[in-house]
């Protein structure tokens, strides 16, 4: 079976803003089977990131099965460069919290 491995258009800046304020980035997009297309790592956490061209953009029917299947840590979904930052900053947030 063939997948359609499509990268969606705002992938490009939403990595260079994460990279941006710190974050290291892995390119999944290739992978298929409805791998999440970002593994990203920021301030101790790993996080796997759907990249979504928009807030009307659905999962396909593999993500949604990988996604019902992923034990592991944070799966997110990111539309937009300003939710890459909501994502930073909420770490942040919660990281200065946990120190306190």
């Amino acid at each position: 079976m063939t997948y359609a491995k499509r990268v969606d258009v705002n992938q490009k800046e939403i990595v260079k803003t994460l990279r941006d304020y710190g974050a290291s980035v892995v390119d999944l997009s290739k992978v298929g089977h409805g791998v999440p297309d970002l593994l990203v790592g920021y301030a101790g956490l790993t996080i796997l990131v759907e990249v979504k061209s928009s807030e009307k953009a659905t999962f396909t029917d593999a993500q949604l099965e990988f996604m019902k299947r992923w034990y592991g840590g944070a799966l997110i979904r990111i539309n937009d460069v300003e939710s890459a930052i909501r994502l930073v900053n909420l770490i942040d947030a919660e990281t200065d919290t946990d120190e306190q």
